[in-house]
């Protein structure tokens, strides 16, 4: 019998975002006849109770929590390597800056191979926390794959002189089952208000200010709308003192994390996003595969999920009143709103499959240990 491949799924978690999810997707549709997938975090201030930690568990009871003392902890690289030695771990799989630098360093120094996966990279304005980026960016040369998750991606990382040979495209998937389990059950909102809804990290990149912009503006001549965001961040407080703001401001709603968030997705009628920077987005993706019509700005990773007049519906970057019109097209064209999101779901089902995306990280993860 061929032995497991055993690989540890690596993140210094910031919440149970997009990429939390990718992990739980990856191990959820993994052959494990091949391959073990194990789970380490690190546990900081304030993100004790993790909720990825929680969901892991259900698919594999190896969970590795391991605290650090305050951000730059450097006794976790010890704490890992042992871990990595004890669990016969093979290959480190990190996603995230900082689980990036430690990984890559576990990795040398515990004698496994280092794979990174970029989910996205920040347009930050914080001199130290670009310092710190960067630095993330550099030690992607010392791993021995870095696949990251759009074309767009591979672009952005190989200006960091990363080897070709180290890169590898596997296109992003999402859990189709999750999905599936979700239109089950029966929509909940039959009222005469259209709800919009967006889901993701509040940070600088989600953009999220033109977001409420565009619905304050849409509410004026369309008062039966409800703008409702789901997520949490940094800039959570400071949108919401702006949202009080505006005229519309009964009619936003933020409702921080959802353990249902799929439930509340289900009851959008409309999806929208505002990013200036994206991978693949993964809340797009859920909305798209559950015939929920999606608009955008056009802007790299997005652009491979909507096709404009196809699976949804763009506008160029900043211009909030072309996307205005369609959200007002999609709101008030059933027929044609319903056409691209069944285009859309089709799409989505054809080529972001969380299970192709598995059993391409397992050729992967073969072809590294084959030439050990």
């Amino acid at each position: 019998m061929t032995k497991k491949i055993k690989v540890l799924e690596f993140i210094c978690p910031t919440g149970f975002y997009g990429a939390e999810r990718w992990i739980l997707a990856l191990a959820k549709n993994s052959n494990r006849n091949n391959i073990d997938y194990e789970l380490a975090v690190t546990v900081e201030q304030n993100s004790q109770n993790l909720q990825l930690v929680k969901q892991f568990k259900s698919y594999n009871e190896h969970t590795h929590e391991i605290t650090m003392s305050h951000k730059f902890d450097l006794s976790v690289i010890q704490k890992l390597v042992t871990l990595v030695k004890k669990r016969h771990i093979d290959i480190i799989h990190s996603h995230g800056y900082k689980s990036d630098i430690l990984a890559v360093i576990v990795a040398k120094k515990a004698g496994v191979k280092a794979v990174i996966t970029p989910h996205g990279f920040e347009n930050v304005d914080d001199l130290k926390l670009k310092s710190f980026i960067w630095l993330g960016c550099q030690v992607m040369r010392f791993a021995d794959k870095v696949v990251p998750l759009s074309k767009q991606l591979i672009k952005d990382v190989e200006k960091f002189g990363i080897q070709k040979s180290k890169l590898q495209y596997i296109q992003n998937g999402v859990d189709l089952s999750e999905v599936e389990q979700q239109e089950n059950r029966p929509r909940v909102n039959h009222s005469a208000i259209k709800n919009i809804g967006f889901v993701g990290q509040i940070i600088s990149r989600k953009n999220i200010k033109d977001l409420l912009d565009i619905f304050d503006s849409l509410f004026q001549t369309n008062p039966n709308i409800r703008l409702t965001l789901l997520g949490d961040g940094e800039l959570r407080k400071e949108l919401q003192e702006y949202s009080q703001t505006l005229s519309s401001k009964g009619c936003i709603h933020f409702l921080g994390f959802r353990n249902d968030r799929l439930e509340q997705l289900q009851q959008f009628d409309l999806f929208v996003m505002t990013s200036s920077l994206e991978g693949i987005p993964r809340c797009l993706m859920e909305a798209m595969a559950m015939g929920i019509p999606v608009a955008a700005y056009d802007i790299k990773g997005i652009d491979q999920l909507i096709t404009h007049q196809q699976t949804g519906l763009l506008a160029k970057f900043g211009d909030k009143a072309d996307l205005q019109l369609q959200w007002q097209k999609l709101l008030n064209d059933k027929n044609y709103a319903n056409l691209l999101a069944s285009n859309a779901k089709d799409f989505v089902y054809q080529h972001y499959s969380a299970q192709r995306m598995a059993t391409e990280y397992e050729q992967l993860f073969k072809s590294l240990l084959m030439d050990k």
